[in-house]
């Protein structure tokens, strides 16, 4: 059985490398404005390129770069330049959704990936983008049985795409879901006129709503739920059904989060994904898993409509459910290779032997481990506090552009 291509996402370098570091197949990441996270996230500039594809081919990574936001006539020649550059730089493949940016890419000769806002839910339509792509991402409404009747049919009709090769299927295995139909969505356009199909997102759905019957003034009792916005989907509890379902790429969400979120979960489905093809995939490793997912933010967890349970599983509150949450303590001074020594300024909060801590930066990427020696001010001492420099050993290079933080536990309301 092929192994399923783990897919992790990169907002920014801090984000590329812990997804790299942590075993991804594969990273998909926006340049510039025409992408669906133009405003969550930092976003790479066309310069960025090259050196994403060098820190990618060094691990043998693939590279998708994502053009998948509504298309305007202004906005074409941006899209031939981005793709040009994405094409010179080796960009293994462009996420696209209007059919302007597929034919300009396939007149690159790029290859493309059908991004989910087109709503694939059939094998007609599958069939159809087979012209012009190997890889779908299938309509996040579907269920289990649904993915895999069209897995089936795409291998029982042998349905290929450009490459000569089988359609390969992806699907969303972790991360946010919204109240849109497959990330289509106009609340932001109507109450902000900032289009969430242009990447410009406010989150209205997150926020708290009272209903009001507009003839009587009745107010309608909501049981105090979030009821447009859905808890976070995860599938690591079964996904020995999403790999039995034909599934070949499993996409993580999280452009807009964290780079130890990125850590923190590709870890996770890189196990979970090994173990099912080593076969020890087990009840026990799921709850292991599970509880370190719920460390890095979340909004609660449940499995979307793959299981065909009733619809909408909706948040008890807003923001982050994590039990864990950072503390900054300061930043990256310089680091001493023969030794194998980071040096570190504490600018906030104190830090102390037996901590766990937490560093991040650019080539960094999100390293986290507990603190088990230190010097304070050149001293051996069990605790630093603001205005002193600290030295731990470390095996990786500290970087002025790195960040110390500590990992707390975080109170979360039930």
């Amino acid at each position: 059985m092929q192994k399923i291509e783990l897919m992790a996402p990169a907002g920014n370098f801090e984000s590329l490398q812990a997804a790299l570091d942590n075993g991804a197949d594969s990273v998909y990441f926006g340049v510039e404005q025409l992408n669906m996270r133009a405003r969550a996230s930092i976003n790479f500039t066309l310069d960025d390129l090259e050196e994403i594809t060098r820190r990618c081919k060094a691990k043998n990574v693939r590279t998708y770069l994502t053009l998948n936001t509504i298309i305007y006539d202004h906005d074409l020649s941006i899209v031939k330049t981005l793709v040009k550059k994405a094409k010179e730089a080796d960009i293994t493949a462009v996420i696209a959704m209007d059919q302007a940016v597929i034919a300009i890419a396939r007149s690159f000769d790029m290859e493309v990936h059908i991004s989910t806002q087109i709503n694939i839910t059939n094998l007609e339509t599958v069939k159809f983008y087979a012209m012009f792509a190997d890889t779908m991402v299938l309509s996040r409404e579907l269920s289990l049985r649904q993915v895999k009747h069209i897995t089936e049919q795409i291998e029982k009709e042998q349905i290929k795409g450009p490459s000569g090769r089988l359609v390969e299927i992806e699907v969303f295995g972790h991360g946010a879901l919204c109240m849109a139909v497959s990330g289509k969505c106009y609340m932001s356009l109507h109450a902000y006129n900032s289009s969430a199909n242009r990447g410009a997102c406010k989150q209205n759905c997150r926020k708290k709503y009272t209903v009001v019957d507009q003839e009587t003034g009745i107010e309608m009792e909501l049981d105090n739920e979030y009821i447009m916005s859905p808890k976070d989907l995860c599938t690591i509890d079964f996904l020995d059904q999403v790999a039995d379902a034909g599934v070949k790429v499993l996409k993580i969400e999280g452009r807009g989060r964290a780079p130890e979120y990125v850590a923190k979960v590709i870890k996770c489905y890189r196990e979970a994904i090994d173990s099912l093809y080593n076969d020890t995939y087990s009840k026990e490793q799921v709850i292991s898993w599970m509880q370190d997912l719920e460390k890095v933010y979340n909004r609660g967890f449940w499995s979307g409509y793959y299981l065909g349970q009733k619809l909408g599983e909706w948040s008890k509150g807003s923001g982050s459910h994590a039990t864990q949450k950072k503390v900054y303590i300061g930043k990256g001074v310089h680091y001493f290779p023969k030794a194998k020594i980071g040096e570190f300024k504490i600018e906030a909060y104190d830090v102390s032997i037996g901590d766990t801590i937490l560093i991040t930066g650019p080539t960094t990427g999100a390293k986290e481990l507990e603190l088990k020696e230190m010097l304070v001010n050149d001293k051996p001492q069990g605790k630093g506090t603001k205005g002193d420099a600290i030295t731990i050993p470390l095996d990786f290079r500290v970087r002025p552009s790195d960040k110390l933080y500590k990992i707390v536990e975080n109170k979360v309301e039930a």
